[in-house]
């Protein structure tokens, strides 16, 4: 319940797990998709080496950071979004 019965009421302890659990669904999809998606633009297809390539290294570096970086800014326009409409808080 929310100080004085103003404002938003505060999230029960279910909802707060629920939330948690939502947001380690998207960060394990993110990861999958990074895999696959780097992994099919920087490892050679042949594998003839047992380590990776210098060059294979640093392509998988870039890729995930990248990767990354944009994840991080979509999720940052969707939550300024989210609250622009007064919803709740978008996680991930």
């Amino acid at each position: 319940m929310s100080f004085f019965g103003m404002g938003r009421p505060q999230p029960t302890s279910a909802e707060k797990i629920a939330a948690v659990e939502n947001e380690l669904k998207v960060v394990a999809e993110m990861h999958s998709r990074m895999v696959k998606i780097c992994t099919l633009k920087c490892i050679d297809k042949t594998y003839r080496e047992g380590e990776l390539s210098k060059g294979e290294s640093v392509c998988l570096d870039r890729c995930a950071a990248k990767f990354f970086e944009a994840h991080t800014s979509i999720s940052e326009q969707l939550q300024k979004e989210t609250a622009n409409r007064g919803g709740g808080g978008f996680m991930g």
